[in-house]
């Protein structure tokens, strides 16, 4: 390749050398780019740096800001699946007009994700929290209530909210359970394998749906999404999971729902603040279950990370359409 063709590519994040040993061969006859800092976080902003404005792709979780100024950027790729700090109006406005195509990393959790919404489900379905704590004689009452309660999920209605690829996922790894599965979506593509469900229809599909799961993204339209009035619309009895963001929940009406049993029980793996603080009320209710935002975690998780924007990367180099693009 001649030096025209030579990629820089920024990589704000430190790699273990056997995933750099891979992101090595993966772009060889290109240039790899790394900070000073190198970001220690998906949430920490990263600090200014200066080869970035020289860089043609940046892999990881650029600074809106530096982006704006980096003349020569041609394609950006998140490292995560949610994109909360780049979607505005305003960026989307800025990659559309420089042509700078956008793509995150949704295809590197979608499996952890699915298998974690899966693994609340049927620990809710067969009773696990109580069962696991339980220490009761057979035939005996509390016995019997074990039994009695535990359920299969067979024939039960899931409602997904935010379809995208873990919601296609969890789709997918649902069907077994000959569950009756619907999503809702603000603008369906109509390549969905679901029925879809949109604003107009909403309020029938939370009163009809035994699960709802949700994976809404952050951000203004979807903050506090849940409030009062939508909870107030779900099935009685319903369980409600959230691997989505913390922000699109407002915890004072879940907790409420959870108090007066309006809801069965909640599973949340955020929260809003992360971690949820231990005198929270919502840690006291024995109907609600939190893991610490792990759903989208997996052993080897960085080497399929950069597995991922490799495989993009030559699609990109070809010229060919890019998975997971957001912009």
């Amino acid at each position: 390749m001649s030096a025209m063709n030579k990629l820089r590519i920024f990589v704000d994040f430190a790699v273990i050398p056997e995933v750099l040993e891979l992101l090595q061969a993966g772009t060889r006859g290109h240039q790899l780019v790394f900070p000073k800092t190198p970001v220690t976080s998906v949430l920490a902003r990263a600090e200014r740096d200066p080869q970035f404005a020289a860089v043609d792709i940046a892999f990881g979780q650029p600074e809106p800001e530096a982006i704006a100024e980096a003349s020569q950027l041609k394609w950006i790729h998140i490292s995560t699946s949610g994109i909360t700090r780049y979607d505005n109006p305003q960026f989307r406005a800025l990659m559309a007009e420089r042509k700078i195509p956008v793509t995150n990393s949704a295809s590197v959790y979608n499996e952890a994700c699915a298998i974690h919404v899966l693994s609340f489900m049927v620990a809710q379905a067969r009773k696990l929290p109580l069962a696991l704590k339980t220490r009761a004689a057979s035939s005996t009452n509390a016995w019997k209530e074990i039994r009695g309660t535990s359920g299969t999920l067979r024939g039960e209605t899931v409602l997904i909210l935010g379809y995208g690829a873990i919601g296609k996922r969890l789709a997918e790894s649902l069907r077994p359970f000959d569950m009756k599965l619907m999503a809702y979506r603000r603008k369906p593509r109509g390549d969905e394998s679901v029925p879809m469900i949109t604003e107009d229809r909403l309020a029938d599909a939370l009163a009809a749906a035994d699960h709802i799961v949700n994976i809404l993204p952050d951000s203004a339209s979807t903050r506090h999404f849940f409030d009062d009035a939508r909870f107030a619309m779900i099935k009685p009895g319903a369980v409600f999971y959230n691997i989505g963001r913390g922000t699109t929940v407002n915890q004072d009406a879940l907790l409420e729902m959870l108090r007066s049993r309006r809801i069965g029980a909640a599973w949340l793996d955020v929260t809003e603040p992360e971690p949820l603080p231990d005198e929270h009320p919502l840690r006291k209710e024995p109907n609600c279950f939190i893991t610490p935002h792990v759903a989208g975690g997996h052993a080897g998780e960085t080497k399929t990370l950069v597995s991922h924007f490799l495989k993009n990367f030559e699609r990109f180099v070809r010229g060919e359409p890019l998975l997971d693009r957001v912009m």
